[in-house]
């Protein structure tokens, strides 16, 4: 049974996380920053060598930088799972400020986003180190563009392992 959402920390919070964690969690969002930044300068209109270009419409720009931002503020969650706000909600939130954090209200959307993540970088990598119809002008732009996407596949692996520690730490009564 979970403890409510309200009331004081059990004996398992506050405990912290182990350091492989820590680290695991501050790498997600840099191991989504390149292909963030790849995705940008497409939007801006840079020539990344894509064969045949094209000119990015505003709508594409649009959907194009809302993916970046999307995707980057999605692994800046994973922070949650080692910081004190993964615990207890910040206290300037307002009407849940300073209420704890019901763990599986964390856990379930982790695990969930490690699945979710492991099937569409599966998918999206299934062609893989070729990339389809995609052509380029030059073997350097495949290779950046390789470069900037490959590290893409550590997302779901790190957020997995970071979501085992929050739960170990939260649930499980054992530090990891």
């Amino acid at each position: 049974m979970t403890a409510p959402l309200t009331g004081s920390p059990t004996v398992r919070d506050g405990r912290r996380p182990p350091r492989w964690a820590v680290l695991a969690a501050h790498a997600v969002p840099l191991v989504t920053l390149p292909s963030g930044i790849w995705r940008l300068f497409l939007a801006a209109g840079v020539d990344l060598g894509l064969r045949p270009y094209h000119a990015i419409g505003f709508g594409e720009a649009c959907y194009i930088v809302g993916l970046s931002v999307v995707s980057e503020a999605l692994a800046l969650l994973t922070l949650g799972l080692v910081r004190p706000w993964g615990e207890r909600v910040p206290r300037w939130i307002p009407m849940l400020g300073g209420r704890r954090v019901a763990p599986y209200a964390a856990i379930v959307p982790a695990v969930a986003g490690a699945l979710a993540l492991a099937v569409i970088w599966a998918y999206a990598f299934r062609d893989f180190p070729g990339l389809g119809a995609v052509t380029f002008a030059g073997p350097g732009w495949h290779v950046l563009l390789v470069a900037c996407y490959l590290p893409l596949l550590l997302w779901a692996p790190l957020l997995a392992a970071v979501t085992w520690a929050y739960w170990r730490r939260r649930c499980h009564g054992g530090q990891v």
